[in-house]
């Protein structure tokens, strides 16, 4: 009898949770650190993803084991003005669908973590008086993100300060999660550089434009190269799908690059890595401190509220990386690498100061303020 109403206990406390968002990498394996947490602390806990129809989010979330639905959204077109005539209408029927997905999945509690899916179905979550949360990942907060902060009951944040755009009340400091198997690198050296063929003696730089590349910091690269290889700098180039192909034919040129679409061991490329040029996204910095990367960092500009500019700004101010702008990388990035891989007490003084910067245990203690959302209904 004890041990049937220990299980009817068990039962009764299971999660069933939402996590809505994506479009890029550093949106969707937030999420899945952050329903790995939950599964973790709480086993048995039922995840459903909510995504864009057509967006990465749709292959990586199921790859990952998770079950996804998918939204008929899109972001504002900064290129197309036409094309925003129809967004009110489908974030009518996203929020609509939404709303349909709610009911039938019951969840306890519904994350944002930000992306094109994130907003509508945070909305319809509220309108069903279900529990929210927000994990805002950068250091300036979006439009969407203010607006429902007035609504949703938490807001996790990656840094201090977003009393300026959220409730002060509201909000929890919790760093931004990152992928699991990227601390404690140096044990994965030997294996990382096998993995790549690259030799131990020759420094090796890792070139990540996000997820989905990144034009200006591929074709900065690219002219590049020739003085790499005289230098004996090995690379690691992940150039996202639209430059692999031009990228890959430099490969048959310099032995001394490996060129990836998308590199999905990214613990083997930070191991086997002495520094780093990347955008400045914010998933991509926390990973960067948490693997305590010397970095060169090209905010990409397309972005809302240019938010990558003051994402790495607050690396740069704590003089944790070095800051060029996009439209100074032609002309200033490849020196920047030779001058960094030159100077010793550069990089070590880099990587001092953003492993300084590092929160390891952020996907544990979002899901905790998840965990405690529930059970305050």
């Amino acid at each position: 009898m004890l041990v049937k109403k220990q299980k009817q206990k068990t039962l009764s406390q299971q999660l069933k949770i939402i996590i809505s968002g994506g479009g890029t990498g550093g949106h969707i394996f937030p999420a899945i650190a952050i329903a790995r947490a939950l599964q973790q602390m709480r086993p048995g806990t039922e995840i459903l993803f909510v995504g864009a129809n057509g967006r990465m989010e749709m292959e990586k979330v199921p790859a990952a084991g998770f079950r996804i639905e998918g939204l008929n959204i899109s972001g504002i077109s900064r290129n197309n003005m036409l094309k925003n005539l129809s967004l009110p209408l489908k974030i009518l029927k996203s929020v609509a669908r939404a709303k349909e997905i709610i009911t039938q999945f019951k969840p306890n509690v519904i994350v944002g973590v930000g992306g094109y899916a994130s907003g509508p179905t945070l909305w319809a979550g509220i309108k069903k008086h279900i529990p929210t949360l927000i994990q805002e990942q950068n250091s300036y907060a979006g439009v969407t993100n203010k607006w429902l902060s007035k609504s949703v009951n938490k807001i996790c944040v990656a840094y201090p300060g977003m009393e300026t755009f959220f409730p002060k009340e509201k909000i929890i400091v919790t760093g931004n999660p990152v992928r699991q198997d990227i601390d404690n690198l140096k044990s994965k050296m030997a294996e990382a550089l096998e993995f790549f063929k690259l030799n131990g003696s020759d420094q090796v730089l890792l070139i990540i434009g996000g997820s989905l590349g990144a034009r200006t910091i591929n074709e900065s690269i690219m002219s590049s190269l020739e003085i790499f290889a005289q230098r004996n700098i090995q690379v690691i180039w992940q150039t996202g799908k639209a430059y692999h192909k031009q990228a890959a034919e430099m490969q048959k040129k310099y032995s001394n690059i490996r060129v990836f679409d998308f590199i999905g061991r990214m613990d083997m490329a930070y191991a086997a890595a002495n520094m780093v040029v990347s955008r400045a996204g914010a998933i991509s910095l926390s990973e960067l401190c948490i693997a305590g990367m010397p970095s060169i960092l090209v905010p990409s500009p397309n972005v809302a509220e240019d938010h990558q500019t003051k994402n790495a700004m607050q690396l740069a101010n704590h003089k944790a990386a070095i800051v060029i702008k996009d439209s100074e990388s032609a002309s200033k990035l490849g020196d920047a690498v030779l001058r960094l891989s030159s100077d010793k007490d550069m990089m070590e003084s880099l990587s001092r100061n953003i492993s300084a910067l590092a929160v390891k245990d952020s996907a544990a203690r979002i899901a905790q303020e998840v965990i405690a959302l529930s059970e305050k209904k």
